[in-house]
């Protein structure tokens, strides 16, 4: 058993990318990614800051949490959240973003590579609002590198299948692990309350 360090080695375990896999990547959004993001629920954002750790963040939104203003431009709203902003400070240091969006019941995803930036356009957050509320910012991706990725991960993890769904409670409470993780003493919040919570503060 070996650590694999350089690329020549990791190609010779694999067979080159061929045909398909390498002829579908595109520069730009056509149709059909257009199509597929307007369907798509929910997206995962992928960045690296300076100091080499990258992150991902889930963002999610009915019926589709991102709009295509072009071609090449994709528009995300920050709806509120923890304020911790890791995906934010790294695009404001690195502004490299990989997006990977997701149709519930659809087994293919969309991969998106390209460079971000936080905006405040008044037009976007206009773009976005529910119910008179605003995002604070919204995150606009320019595309540089996209294409539609195969349906092996979400068969092989049977993602969507009703007798793949885990019950909530073979987990504790989200209050109980945070505050298992924080050494806390506070009064342990139920899943119910903290659900309830939550649901007034989602815009």
């Amino acid at each position: 058993m070996a650590k694999i360090k350089s690329v020549k080695q990791l190609r010779r375990l694999y067979k080159p990318a061929l045909g398909r896999s390498v002829d579908k990547e595109l520069d730009a959004l056509d149709q059909h990614c257009r199509k597929f993001i307007s369907l798509s629920p929910f997206v995962a954002i992928g960045t690296q800051g300076v100091d080499g750790l990258g992150d991902v963040a889930p963002r999610g939104e009915e019926p589709c949490v991102a709009k295509v203003l072009d071609n090449r431009t994709v528009l995300i709203p920050d709806r509120p959240g923890n304020n911790r902003l890791d995906n934010y400070m790294n695009i404001i240091e690195n502004p490299k973003v990989s997006l990977l969006f997701l149709i519930p019941g659809v087994n293919e995803t969309l991969r998106i590579n390209g460079l971000g930036e936080i905006r405040d356009d008044e037009e976007f957050l206009k773009m976005f609002a529910i119910d008179a509320k605003r995002p604070v910012t919204v995150l606009q991706v320019t595309v540089r590198q996209t294409y539609l990725h195969c349906a092996k991960a979400l068969m092989r993890s049977k993602l969507w299948a009703p007798h793949a769904i885990v019950d909530r409670m073979v987990l504790p409470t989200m209050g109980q692990m945070i505050n298992d993780q924080t050494n806390s003493k506070d009064p342990v919040e139920s899943q119910a309350d903290m659900e309830s919570r939550y649901e007034k503060v989602l815009y």
